[in-house]
C-alpha cells in the first residue's frame, strides 16, 4: 500500500545523512595522472612486446667471455707458427672430436714439449673463447704482456754498465713491425723500445712472431705520452735523434752515436709527427737511391741500429 516503507524495492532515505554531491568526485578524475608513458613503457604495446622479444634474444646470444687483457690465436696454422716462433702460449685448447692431422699432432708435441697445458673443450666453448674466429678446432690463448716503464730502460742500461741505447716508435701501428724492431734492437744492443699507448701497435702475437722470441728477452716500455717520455730522458742527459728523411745529416755520420741516445723512428706514410720531430736534438737520414722510395719502421730502424752498433764498436 502507499508509503509502506517496508515493500520489496522501497528506498528509505534519510534526513541525517543526505546523497554526498558528486562534485568531488568528478573533480579527482578530471586531475592529471602525468605525461604519458611511452610506447615501449606500456605492456599492452606492440612497441613493449617487441623490445622484450629482442631482449630475450640478447640474452640468449653467447657472450664474450672476460679475459683480463689476454689474447686469442685461432686457427691450425696460426697456432702451429706461433708455437715455432716461442710466443708464450699459456694454453692449448682443442675442439672435441677435432680431426688429428700433421698440425695438430704438431701442436701437441710442441705443447707437451714446452709444458703448455692442453685443454679439450666442445665447439660451442671453442667459438665463445675466440670471439666466432675460424678456429678449426684449435685455438692457443696467450697471456697479457707486462710492459716496462720508460725510466726501466735506461736502468737495465745502467745495471750493464752501457750508454742507453732505446728505440722509439711514433705512430708504428703494424704488430709485425714492432716485432721487426724488437728483434733488431736485441741483436744489435739496444736497451729495449718503447711504444705510445694511443695510436701504437702493442705486443701482440703478431708482434711475438715478428721478433722470434727477441720479446722474451728485451723490454717493451709503454709510454702515455711519447713527447714527455723524451723530454724525460733528455732531461736525463740522452740524446734524441730521430729518422727523417729530410735529417740534415746521414745516419752514419751521427756524432751522438756513441752517447746516451734514444732513436725514433715514425711510420712509413707520414714518418715522425710534427710535434715529435722538434723533440729530437737532430734529424738523421738513410741514403736511399730512390727519391719516391721509402723504408718501413722495422728495416729502416735494423738499419739506423746496424750504422750506431757500428760506430760504438769502432770507437769502443
Amino acid at each position: 500500500m502507499p508509503g509502506n516503507s517496508q515493500r520489496k524495492g522501497a528506498i528509505r532515505k534519510s534526513s541525517k545523512r543526505p546523497t554526498a554531491g558528486s562534485g568531488g568526485r568528478v573533480r579527482r578524475g578530471l586531475e592529471g595522472r602525468g605525461p604519458t608513458p611511452k610506447a615501449a613503457d606500456r605492456p599492452n604495446h606492440k612497441a613493449h612486446k617487441l623490445r622484450a622479444k629482442s631482449e630475450r634474444d640478447a640474452a640468449r646470444r653467447p657472450r664474450k667471455r672476460p679475459t683480463d687483457g689476454d689474447e686469442w690465436i685461432a686457427g691450425r696454422n696460426s697456432v702451429v707458427e706461433a708455437l715455432r716462433a716461442g710466443v708464450p702460449v699459456s694454453g692449448l685448447y682443442v675442439a672435441e672430436g677435432a680431426e688429428r692431422d700433421a698440425r695438430l699432432r704438431e701442436a701437441f708435441k710442441i705443447a707437451a714439449d714446452a709444458g703448455i697445458s692442453l685443454l679439450e673443450v666442445t665447439k660451442g666453448e671453442l667459438d665463445r673463447r675466440t670471439d666466432g674466429a675460424v678456429h678449426q678446432g684449435l685455438a692457443a690463448r696467450v697471456p697479457a704482456y707486462e710492459y716496462a716503464h720508460p725510466r726501466d730502460l735506461l736502468d737495465a742500461a745502467a745495471e750493464r754498465h752501457e750508454a742507453p741505447l732505446i728505440v722509439a716508435l711514433d705512430s708504428v701501428t703494424d704488430p709485425r713491425n714492432l716485432g721487426a724492431v724488437v728483434r733488431s734492437a736485441a741483436a744489435f744492443g739496444a736497451h729495449g723500445v718503447v711504444v705510445p699507448a694511443r695510436r701504437s701497435a702493442g705486443v701482440t702475437a703478431g708482434a711475438w712472431k715478428a721478433s722470434a722470441g727477441a720479446l722474451a728477452r728485451l723490454p717493451v716500455a709503454r709510454a702515455t705520452n711519447l713527447t714527455r717520455a723524451l723530454q724525460s730522458y733528455r732531461d736525463a742527459g740522452v740524446f734524441v735523434a730521430g729518422l727523417d728523411g729530410s735529417g740534415e745529416a746521414e745516419i752514419r755520420d751521427l756524432d751522438l752515436a756513441t752517447s746516451p741516445l734514444v732513436l725514433v723512428t715514425g711510420s712509413e706514410g707520414r714518418g715522425l709527427s710534427r710535434i715529435v720531430a722538434q723533440s729530437c736534438d737532430v734529424l738523421v737520414r738513410i741514403p736511399i737511391a730512390g727519391a719516391t722510395e721509402s723504408l718501413n719502421a722495422g728495416i729502416a730502424t735494423s738499419i739506423a741500429l746496424y750504422e750506431v752498433a757500428t760506430i760504438r764498436s769502432q770507437i769502443g
